[in-house]
């Protein structure tokens, strides 16, 4: 069944291409609340001051050290050198999930081939800082500890490596898609009321979808840079 999207109103935008079009509009969305943020605090000490009060400042302030917090416990201090990317695959990511509880808009990352896309991001970017860090002994994180069974490893290793972008994609696009396929049946069922319990469910499940993509990609990037191995 084919639901109504706002963003086919937009000449040349089919219903497949909807994904894309609902990722440009969180591109969009983005973009703006930093323009605004920027034009708002200008380049001053208001700029870097932290928000007194409760306002849209304030909460990105707290959403960000909360991954700050995140990527202390599980990369090390060391590791804030990533805070601005892995905030952007929260905050996009986040985004998106959330946009899909709008009536008439369908999520980016209900699609696969948008989360295969962030899927493979991930993949990519734990393993160029895995070689930026170690250079080719980067490799040996494939071999495993024993030597007589590197043949075995290098093979498990290199399965478990290339199933990660399927398996970030597949959890996050099946996820996404479960929580609203139930809200909109609700929505069909009992139009008035009970679907501001499932629009509370959404809001978490997104969120908790986002974080679990984002803490995943920490993961990988702290394995792939780690030296104890």
């Amino acid at each position: 069944m084919t639901h109504f999207n706002w963003t086919q109103l937009i000449p040349g935008i089919s219903h497949e291409h909807i994904h894309v079009a609902t990722a440009a509009v969180s591109f969009a969305i983005l973009g703006c609340l930093a323009i605004l943020g920027r034009v708002a605090l200008g380049n001053g000490d208001e700029a870097v001051t932290p928000a007194g009060k409760f306002s849209l400042k304030g909460f990105f302030e707290l959403v960000t050290e909360f991954i700050v917090g995140l990527v202390d416990m599980v990369i090390g201090e060391h590791g804030r050198k990533f805070v601005p990317m892995f905030a952007s695959i929260f905050f996009y990511v986040w985004m998106s999930n959330l946009i899909g509880l709008l009536p008439g808009m369908t999520p980016s990352t209900d699609n696969i081939n948008t989360t295969l896309a962030l899927g493979l991001f991930s993949f990519l970017m734990y393993n160029y800082y895995g070689l930026k860090e170690h250079g080719i002994a980067y490799l040996k994180h494939f071999l495993g500890p024993v030597w007589w069974l590197s043949w075995l490893m290098l093979i498990i290793e290199l399965i478990s490596h290339f199933i990660r972008p399927l398996t970030l994609g597949l959890r996050l696009s099946g996820n996404i898609t479960a929580d609203h396929t139930v809200l909109s049946i609700f929505l069909d069922l009992v139009p008035w009321g009970v679907p501001a319990i499932f629009y509370g469910m959404g809001i978490f499940v997104a969120s908790i979808q986002a974080f679990v993509f984002t803490i995943l990609s920490m993961i990988y990037v702290s394995m792939a840079i780690a030296h104890d191995h």
